[in-house]
């Protein structure tokens, strides 16, 4: 594999400019932020996903309705819905986004959360055959898609997929999914025949402005702190990747880039997570907020039973780093502080897309 190195770890606009691109899940949080960062940059985005499910949400936030040469509003496991939008879109790229994206959720509902995640990729790869348009495909899947053992060091892209809950275990079943249709269909020594690579990449636990979603800890402590009362936290010493959004979507641009340009060597698992030293447990990430926060914030452990979450997760990105030059940019402290101030902003009305704008391309620019 050719080490990309430092030439690839900015995200390169030159390149997404005219770039055919089909986004599922581009109405969510992540979705929104990453149709924002295409539609800067002057690519042709074809967008599948749902209709939000928060009010208020990112998508409506941003004015985004007119950032698509199509917006889709379907299901991922409508197959012949997908399949005739992909036949349509004739993309160059595809970015795989849309989830059932919340653990404590999957407890409740897991025939929709497997039918979602496992079943909507099986449906998009499909809907990948049916076109020959297509040079790089980038399958989103989560940090949780490994076997965790509750170890301090992080995990590696050739460690065994696994999961304890159906959210974890679902995003698992994807990658192996990914890996049968790659083998089968698009595999490394026929390249020349398909010129399609696919690969998955797996993120940390993102946090950003514009996230509403329930369940989550940042929208839940402002959600809190916005009517003076505590957070409730389930598990204040779990350890998690913290990362701001704008970290793994700058991960799955270059390694789109790369598979676009570099074929099946850039083709399999790929981390994108934080620096060790921003793996931290959910104490640590809500007093830094509290620090950051204007007004009287504070936190309470829930004293009643919960379901298993993992007590400790990290990610090794060692391969992101030697083969694709890409590196974090914001730790931690100046994610929360992008967080408050992004917040503060939306509460003073200001114009939301041109904000964001500016973090994106603050970002770009280290």
């Amino acid at each position: 594999m050719e080490d990309l190195g430092m030439k690839s770890m900015q995200v390169d606009n030159k390149f997404w400019f005219g770039k055919s691109v089909f986004l599922t899940g581009h109405t969510g949080f992540k979705g929104s932020w990453l149709s924002l960062w295409l539609n800067s940059m002057g690519a042709r985005i074809t967008g599948y996903a749902q209709a939000p499910e928060t009010d208020p949400n990112l998508f409506d936030v941003l004015n985004l309705n007119n950032s698509f040469d199509v917006s889709h509003i379907a299901d991922i496991r409508d197959f012949n819905s997908l399949s005739k939008a992909v036949i349509r879109s004739q993309p160059e790229i595809v970015i795989h986004m849309a989830a059932q994206p919340l653990v404590r959720y999957s407890y409740l509902n897991p025939v929709e959360t497997y039918a979602t995640n496992v079943m909507g990729t099986v449906h998009l790869l499909e809907s990948l055959r049916m076109v020959d348009s297509v040079r790089a495909t980038v399958v989103v899947t989560t940090d949780k898609c490994y076997e965790n053992t509750e170890r301090l060091s992080g995990y590696r892209e050739d460690e065994p997929m696994g999961g304890h809950d159906p959210y974890s275990n679902s995003k698992g079943c994807a990658e192996l999914v990914a890996a049968a249709y790659r083998q089968s269909y698009f595999s490394s020594d026929k390249y020349k025949q398909h010129n399609h690579a696919i690969a998955t990449a797996r993120a940390g636990n993102v946090i950003g402005g514009g996230d509403w979603s329930e369940d989550r800890l940042i929208p839940d402590a402002i959600r809190a702190f916005g009517v003076d009362k505590k957070l409730v936290i389930r598990n204040p010493l779990a350890v998690r990747p913290w990362q701001h959004v704008l970290e793994p979507l700058s991960g799955y641009l270059v390694l789109a880039q790369a598979l676009y340009e570099g074929g099946a060597q850039y083709a399999g698992g790929w981390n994108f997570g934080p620096l060790d030293k921003d793996a931290r447990s959910v104490k640590e990430v809500v007093e830094l907020l509290i620090s950051k926060w204007d007004g009287k914030a504070g936190w309470e452990q829930d004293s009643g039973e919960n379901p298993h979450e993992a007590q400790s997760l990290r990610l090794d990105i060692s391969k992101a780093r030697e083969h694709l030059g890409w590196i974090p940019r914001w730790d931690l402290e100046l994610a929360i502080e992008k967080i408050a101030r992004w917040q503060e902003a939306y509460q003073k009305k200001q114009d939301m897309k041109a904000f964001s704008l500016s973090q994106i391309q603050a970002y770009n620019k280290l």
